[in-house]
């Protein structure tokens, strides 16, 4: 899909994030139904911020002091992690570690590696409570707008020819949470761009224990190994979507994994990303 193209289909008709259904409005009977069951739902459960609690237009929408609290990532970044920072060399436009050739633990991209990566949001106390609602509350209401965010922050990922790829959960923690919160993602984010999605391209063989609280070295070493992919990543590209972004080694495991499988291209595209510093 041109660039251009998508662009358009993620400004839906121009509604932005507040209204993030209005790009696939109904048609016929089912319009009319649709619409009428909006208006009942909104009777019974009124719409809501996922963030802030403020009465909205719609259901999943969220309210202008939630946006002006959350913390976006823009440019100038790192070209090839994304990584914010100060950019005064327009001929140099990578960050420490991905300029490394070798010898940098944290370097996310080059061989091997990811060969881009891209993160909507800043992990904070601001957008903590979103992601963690998103990942542990059943709040899913919100997940059309969250994906019209991965959309605009990572549109150079988003090209022809890519497979949208969710960071899976080991089955026995599916089956606890019921559901994987970064398939949820990776479900609006191609029905809103038009790009075909594989949850199952991906499979995580260990039950790891939880990343949180760990150094990067034991985050790294954790989940070595704990992913492998099914048939039919050969010479394919894909664009791996998370909720949040720490260490990276998540993302780097599933990265390897991939290429094992003989994967061409292997980018990333994260909600949020814990940025120190």
């Amino acid at each position: 899909m041109a660039r251009r193209a998508l662009a358009e289909k993620i400004e839906g008709r121009g509604e932005d994030m507040e209204r993030p259904e209005a790009a696939y409005p109904p048609h016929g009977p089912a319009r009319a139904f649709g619409q009428a069951g909006r208006r009942l739902l909104d009777l019974v459960y009124p719409p809501v911020c996922p963030l802030t609690g403020e009465a909205v237009t719609s259901h999943g929408a969220f309210s202008a002091a939630a946006w002006a609290r959350a913390e976006m990532i823009a440019p100038p970044w790192c070209d090839a992690c994304g990584l914010p920072f100060a950019l005064t060399d327009p001929a140099a436009p990578l960050c420490m570690a991905c300029a490394a050739t070798t010898g940098f633990p944290g370097r996310l991209t080059g061989k091997g590696r990811l060969d881009r990566l891209r993160c909507a949001l800043r992990y904070d106390e601001e957008s903590a409570p979103l992601i963690l609602a998103l990942k542990y509350g059943d709040r899913h209401d919100g997940v059309p707008a969250l994906a019209r965010l991965l959309a605009r922050c990572g549109e150079e990922l988003l090209t022809t020819g890519v497979t949208l790829v969710p960071v899976p959960l080991h089955r026995r923690r599916l089956a606890a949470r019921r559901y994987n919160q970064a398939a949820l993602l990776t479900g609006a984010l191609s029905k809103l761009t038009g790009l075909p999605h594989d949850a199952r391209l991906l499979a995580r063989l260990k039950a790891t224990p939880k990343q949180k609280g760990l150094s990067p070295a034991a985050r790294r070493r954790n989940v070595a190994g704990a992913f492998a992919a099914r048939r039919g990543a050969e010479a394919g590209r894909f664009v791996l979507v998370d909720d949040v972004l720490t260490s990276g080694a998540t993302l780097l495991s599933c990265a390897r994994a991939l290429r094992r499988a003989g994967a061409a291209e292997v980018t990333a595209l994260t909600l949020a990303r814990v940025v120190r510093g």
